[in-house]
C-alpha cells in the first residue's frame, strides 16, 4: 500500500510506501496539484506492481536516495543458501498473509507493534540468525522502555509485543527448516486483573450524582455488564423492549464499527426493570437523532476516552469514591448477579463468556449458594435502590 502525500507547509508532493518492511518517503520537486498527483500516482502504481512481482529496483526510481544504498547493502548481506530473508522482509510478508484473518483494530495493533518495536530491532537480521539471547535481550530492553502514563511497560504489554515476534520466528522456522529460538522462553508473569466492584450504595450514589445526561448510560453499564465497545456501539435496532432484550451484534473500537471479538460475545442480554426504564428515558434523548442509543449531540457514537476523562473520573473524585477504571462497571454487574444468587451459567451468558470457568476464577470470593437462573433475584436486589419495582415473573415470562 502506498500514498501520494503533500509536505505540510510547502505543499511539495512525496511518495509514501513500504518496501522490505521499511517505510519509504521520497520527495519530489512537484507542488500539490491534481495533474501532478495523477502523474505521481501512475509512477507509484508501477512501483507497487514491481514490489509485488519481486522486480523492483530502488535505485532505478530513486538513484540518489540513501535508502537505495541501504537496500543494496541488505542484498549483499542476505545469505544465498536457502534464500532466507531478513526479519524485516519476512515480517512484512507474514503481516500481508495474516491481516485478512484479523479485525481492523487488531490489524492496527500488530502493525504498530511491528513498526515501533520489532522491525526496528531486527530489521536487517537474517531471520534464522535470531537467537534465544537476541529474544531475551529485546525483552529486557522493553522492560526498561517508558510506557504510557507509567514508568515502564507492563508485563502484559511486553507479552503482547513478544507474541507476534514468536509467531513470525516460528513461522519462518517452519518454512525455512531451522530450529526456532523460542524454546524454553515463557511469558512474563502478569498480575491478576483486579476485581474491585462497586457496592450497591456506591453504585446508587454514583448514579444519583453523575451528570444527568449520562445517568441512563451508566445505569445500563452498571446493570448489564456490557463492555465499553458494546455499550458505545449499541444501536436502537438491537434494543427489544417487548422481549426485554439487548442484542449484542456490533462494537465500537477507536471510533470504528467492529464485530464482537469472539463468538460468545454475540448474545442477548436481559433487561432488568431499571435498565428498561433507563432505555425508555433514553429514547426521548437520542432515538430521533441517531441510530446509536448513546451518542453526542451530532448523533455520532461516544468517544470512550473523552467520557472517561470528563465524566467518569471527575464524578468519582467529586463523590470521594475510590478511583477505578470504567471496566469495573462490568465487574459490578457480575458480582451483583452472584450476590443475588443467579445461576452461574445464566451470568456467563449475560457477560458473553463461553463457559463458567472465568466466572469462578475471577469472582470466586463473590460466589454464594447459587439457585436462581432467570434474573429475577437480581431485580429484587437492585430495584429498591433505584426507585423501580421489579415486575412479577411467571413461568411464561414477565407480567
Amino acid at each position: 500500500m502506498g500514498r501520494i502525500r503533500a509536505r505540510l507547509g510547502t505543499d511539495i508532493l512525496f511518495f509514501d510506501f513500504r518496501y522490505r518492511g521499511i517505510r519509504c518517503r521520497e520527495y519530489t520537486t512537484l507542488t500539490d496539484s491534481r495533474p501532478n498527483r495523477r502523474k505521481m500516482a501512475r509512477v507509484l502504481e508501477r512501483i507497487l506492481a514491481e514490489i509485488t512481482l519481486g522486480t523492483f529496483e530502488y535505485r532505478r526510481y530513486f538513484p540518489n536516495s540513501p535508502l537505495a544504498d541501504r537496500f543494496e547493502t541488505m542484498d549483499r548481506n542476505r545469505p544465498l543458501h536457502g534464500h532466507i530473508p531478513t526479519f524485516g522482509l519476512f515480517a512484512e510478508q507474514w503481516f500481508q498473509e495474516k491481516e485478512v484473518e484479523w479485525k481492523r483494530s487488531y490489524r492496527a495493533t500488530i502493525r504498530s507493534t511491528l513498526d515501533r518495536y520489532l522491525i526496528p530491532h531486527f530489521r536487517d537480521t537474517v531471520v534464522n540468525r535470531i537467537t534465544k539471547a537476541d529474544v531475551l535481550h529485546l525483552r529486557a530492553v522493553l522492560a526498561k522502555a517508558p510506557g504510557q502514563n507509567r514508568r515502564t511497560l507492563s508485563a502484559d504489554r511486553i507479552n503482547h509485543i513478544m507474541t507476534p515476534l514468536r509467531q513470525i520466528v516460528d513461522e519462518a522456522a517452519s518454512r525455512f527448516r531451522f530450529t526456532s529460538p523460542w524454546q524454553g522462553i515463557k511469558p512474563l508473569r502478569v498480575p491478576r486483573t483486579e476485581v474491585d466492584p462497586f457496592t450497591l450504595t456506591e453504585m446508587t450514589t454514583f448514579l444519583d450524582h453523575v451528570r444527568p445526561d449520562f445517568q441512563n448510560y451508566y445505569t445500563v453499564r452498571f446493570l448489564t455488564g456490557l463492555r465499553t465497545g458494546e455499550i458505545d456501539g449499541l444501536k436502537w435496532r438491537y434494543v427489544d423492549f417487548d422481549k426485554r432484550l439487548i442484542v449484542v451484534q456490533e462494537t465500537i473500537v477507536d471510533g470504528e464499527q467492529e464485530i464482537p471479538k469472539v463468538h460468545a460475545s454475540y448474545r442477548e442480554v436481559q433487561m432488568c426493570e431499571p435498565v428498561r426504564a433507563a432505555l425508555q428515558r433514553q429514547t426521548e434523548q437520542t432515538a430521533k437523532i441517531s441510530e446509536y442509543v448513546f451518542c453526542i449531540g451530532a448523533g455520532a457514537p461516544l468517544a470512550h476516552r473523552n467520557v472517561t476523562k470528563r465524566i467518569w473520573y471527575p464524578t468519582l473524585e467529586r463523590l470521594g469514591l475510590k478511583k477505578r477504571r470504567p471496566y469495573q462497571t462490568r465487574h459490578t454487574a457480575a458480582t451483583l448477579w452472584l450476590a443475588a444468587g443467579e445461576n452461574p451459567e445464566w451470568i456467563a451468558r449475560q457477560l458473553g463468556h463461553s463457559n463458567t470457568r472465568m466466572l469462578f476464577e475471577r469472582y470466586s470470593r463473590f460466589v454464594p449458594n447459587l439457585t436462581r437462573r432467570d434474573g429475577s433475584a437480581f431485580e429484587r436486589l437492585v430495584s429498591p435502590y433505584l426507585g423501580t419495582t421489579a415486575p412479577e415473573r411467571t413461568n411464561g415470562g414477565v407480567r
